[in-house]
C-alpha cells in the first residue's frame, strides 16, 4: 500500500470515528484528494463532496472566494486558501474541509511564487481556519501534485487529531 493509500484510509478511519464529514476544494490537484479518498470502498460515509476549482472564477462561484482576495494576492496565496477551505465547509454538509492552491508546473511559476509553491487551508466548525505553506522541489507536475495530496491528507488526520 502506497503512503497516499495509508493517508487516505487513516483519515477516512478518523473521520468516522468522530462522526464527521469531509469535503475537499481543489485547485492544481484537480480533484487528486477526492479520488484517494473514494477510491476505497466505504469512503462515501464520510466523504461529503468534492470541488474543483481549477479558475478563478470557480473560486469564486462555487466556493465564494472573494474576487478582492483573488486580485490582491492571487489564487496562489494563504489567503485563497483560507477561503476555498472555509467555502468548501459552508457550501457542504461537511465538519471538515481541505484546500490546496498552487504551482504545479512546469510553467505559470514566477521569483515570488515559483512552481511548487502550493499553499493548504484547513477548515473544522467551530475554530478558526488554518493555513499552510508548502515549497516542494520542482521535480515535475506529478511530483508536486502527488506531494501536495499526501500534504492534505496529512493536514486533515492532524486537524481531526486537535
Amino acid at each position: 500500500m502506497s503512503e497516499e493509500q495509508e493517508l487516505a484510509r487513516e483519515v477516512l478511519a478518523a473521520c468516522e470515528e468522530r462522526g464527521i464529514m469531509l469535503a475537499t476544494a481543489e485547485s492544481c490537484t484537480g480533484g487528486m484528494i477526492a479520488a484517494a479518498l473514494t477510491d476505497i470502498a466505504g469512503s462515501s460515509a464520510v466523504v461529503d463532496r468534492g470541488f474543483v476549482t481549477y479558475s478563478n472564477e470557480a473560486k469564486m462561484e462555487m466556493l465564494g472566494v472573494r474576487q478582492e482576495t483573488l486580485e490582491a494576492h492571487g489564487a496562489v496565496s494563504r489567503e485563497t486558501a483560507l477561503e476555498m477551505a472555509v467555502g468548501a465547509l459552508a457550501h457542504s454538509r461537511a465538519g471538515i474541509a481541505v484546500s490546496v492552491t498552487g504551482i504545479a508546473g512546469p510553467g505559470g511559476g514566477s521569483a515570488e511564487k515559483p512552481v511548487g509553491l502550493v499553499w493548504f487551508g484547513l477548515a473544522v466548525k467551530g475554530r478558526p481556519p488554518v493555513a499552510e505553506q508548502r515549497l516542494f522541489e520542482d521535480r515535475g507536475r506529478a511530483f508536486i501534485r502527488e506531494e501536495s495530496v499526501k500534504t492534505a491528507l496529512s493536514l486533515v488526520l492532524d486537524g481531526l487529531r486537535r
